[in-house]
């Protein structure tokens, strides 16, 4: 079963995901952000770091695409084809309001005809193998047995499934229940994502759904770097390593954005789910986020690291 790293926007880019693997153990594929073709066709300088092989060495990258144009997602398929990738991701369960009311992301799912016909467009003519990352649907979890039958028609590499609909954000509960049905009936090569925290979270989904080829985690290992390791190696957490990780972080930060101020509005993301796994976090968590200076935000860090207990287990508190 393999450990796969969610994307998260704004924070597993390309610097972040080549450091994290160089410090940490244990995560077997990293999903980019996703990337949204145009009719331009043409990548942005953005995109072309995240998807530059050199940027992306010694991984195993799959990148994730959001579109709900056919032609658009066929040609970026072919573009990262010829670059060396084999497998495509397609982003079906963001549940941003920005994107939705455009009718991409968790969005396709509100149509599932016209989902049945994108779907039928790309599989028949993609260069390379798709897997899908999808929600239940937009409002009740009862949407995904017509939503299923729909994607068995393909022949999807891999069906990630957030068990949340559009409508729960990351709030809600993961819908297991669901998911359990959805594991028990379906033929397609499953993955889970969703709410795993800790080696015993981990640990009790891979026990009841041994047949999965995948369990992906976002959240849990920007709060807990050391996840992965602690469930393969049973590592054990070390503030002098995730400090030496933060700063060279922040160093490539700095020189990709141009100064340390940028670079500090970068980790004030990370430092949202990452201060979790520290005692008092969500006070530190606050300091952090109303420093107003590269200096405000050192001497937070500082604090930090040098005061605050490291926790086996993050709280999840995000």
């Amino acid at each position: 079963m393999l450990l796969d790293l969610a994307p998260l926007e704004g924070i597993t880019g390309s610097l972040f995901r080549s450091l994290y693997h160089e410090f940490f153990p244990g995560i077997d594929r990293y999903y980019t952000p996703f990337i949204s073709p145009t009719s331009d066709h043409l990548f942005t300088a953005k995109e072309q770091r995240e998807i530059l092989p050199e940027n992306n060495e010694g991984m195993i990258v799959i990148p994730q695409l959001l579109t709900k144009n056919a032609a658009d997602f066929l040609w970026a398929a072919q573009e990262l084809h010829t670059i060396g990738y084999d497998e495509i991701n397609l982003n079906l369960g963001c549940p941003s309001g920005t994107v939705t009311a455009k009718g991409k992301g968790a969005g396709m799912l509100a149509d599932p005809a016209a989902l049945d016909a994108f779907l039928d467009s790309i599989y028949s003519a993609a260069p390379c193998k798709i897997s899908v990352k999808t929600r239940l649907g937009m409002e009740q979890p009862e949407e995904f047995e017509h939503i299923l039958q729909i994607y068995e028609k393909y022949p999807l590499s891999e069906l990630i499934i957030h068990p949340r609909v559009r409508k729960d954000f990351y709030r809600h509960p993961v819908r297991r229940e669901s998911f359990e049905k959805i594991y028990c009936s379906s033929q397609l090569p499953l993955s889970y994502n969703g709410s795993i925290v800790s080696p015993q979270d981990y640990l009790q989904c891979a026990q009841k759904h041994p047949s999965l080829k995948a369990i992906m985690i976002g959240q849990g290992v920007i709060a807990d770097p050391f996840l992965p390791g602690k469930i393969k190696y049973k590592a054990e957490g070390s503030k002098e390593l995730l400090r030496q990780f933060h700063d060279r972080l922040v160093d490539a930060y700095t020189q990709r954005f141009g100064s340390r101020n940028n670079a500090v509005k970068r980790m004030k993301e990370l430092w949202f789910y990452l201060s979790c796994s520290f005692e008092n976090g969500e006070q530190y968590r606050k300091k952090i986020l109303k420093s107003r200076s590269a200096d405000d935000y050192d001497a937070v860090v500082s604090q930090i690291f040098s005061s605050a207990a490291l926790l086996s287990v993050s709280t999840g508190d995000w």
